[in-house]
């Protein structure tokens, strides 16, 4: 006898959105008073736009729909979890840093259920490369060419490196290289800081880093990943270090970004040091007189930003 096989399900569509909303100096409008709020700028989910409405009344964001209708977030209604962080652990958390803190909102819109027969159910995993490849850096099979890189060495591989950047290429295989040279000598370059990019090279990924050691490696590595023509990875650092402007990096990280054209990253820190306050705390440090000396011409359009 002949034996089939068929299944059936439904299959319910849905599109998925993140929006990162930033409020910049809280404390300025932390007191709007009951039954006030705040609306940011819409943003687009499925040709939808969405606005987030902080209400100061009970602290709870609220959203708006297409229709103009405003719907508070309420767990019993099903609208969401109604467990948001108190003001008091707000102000007490390192969420709060500068006067500022973000809010990430998720949106999923249910677009369409249908049912129909399926013939055959194959689940796919995910791509495992990076892992197989940092698993390669770690073990080191294989390695042919060693860096020595202050008083630490880093062994790697050769074809990999010169398929992740167009100098490591040249050096390894183009008509300048040396075939008898397997260690390399970097003078230039921190130990964490190659260790960093050699983690990306493989993974195409950022190794986990401490918070207050992040910025640090993060602009050094921008100044490591330019030599050796990996645009990608010095698009990262850049966007990393927008988060993390503050009194004690802006000076530096607006010389990074006048240095290298960063013109996103710049505006990040022209638009900190308009907050009253900001500019005054930085202008006696040492990073900004060294500022106003290597780069006398950003002075002009620093005024000019955050001039009222």
């Amino acid at each position: 006898m002949a034996h089939s096989v068929s299944a059936s399900g439904i299959v319910a569509q849905v599109v998925k959105g993140s929006h990162v909303q930033k409020i910049d100096g809280y404390s300025r409008i932390k007191g709007l008073g009951n039954d006030r709020f705040i609306t940011f700028d819409p943003f687009d989910v499925d040709g939808h736009p969405w606005v987030i409405s902080l209400l100061d009344c009970v602290g709870v964001p609220s959203y708006r729909s297409r229709h103009d209708t405003v719907r508070t977030f309420n767990q019993e209604d099903g609208w969401g979890c109604a467990k948001f962080i108190k003001r008091k652990t707000l102000e007490e958390s390192d969420y709060l840093k500068d006067d500022c803190f973000r809010v990430r909102c998720d949106v999923n819109v249910w677009t369409a259920v249908r049912t129909g027969s399926i013939p055959q159910v194959v689940t796919v995993p995910p791509s495992g490369m990076h892992q197989h490849m940092g698993r390669l850096l770690e073990s080191q099979v294989g390695t042919d060419v060693t860096f020595q890189v202050g008083e630490e060495t880093f062994a790697a591989h050769r074809p990999v490196l010169a398929a992740r950047s167009p100098v490591f290429m040249a050096q390894l295989f183009g008509q300048v290289k040396d075939t008898t040279t397997s260690h390399v000598r970097i003078d230039d370059v921190d130990p964490r800081v190659f260790r960093a990019m050699l983690h990306f090279v493989y993974t195409d990924s950022l190794p986990e880093m401490d918070s207050s050691d992040e910025p640090a490696v993060a602009q050094h590595l921008i100044v490591a990943v330019d030599k050796y023509g990996m645009e990608r990875l010095k698009l990262i650092c850049e966007d990393r270090l927008c988060d993390y402007i503050n009194t004690g990096t802006a000076a530096t990280t607006l010389e990074l970004a006048e240095q290298y054209g960063f013109r996103g990253l710049k505006e990040v820190c022209f638009k900190f040091l308009k907050t009253p306050g900001n500019l005054k705390a930085i202008m006696d440090s040492d990073e900004f007189q060294r500022l106003t000396t290597r780069c006398p011409s950003l002075l002009c359009e620093l005024l000019a930003n955050v001039a009222p």
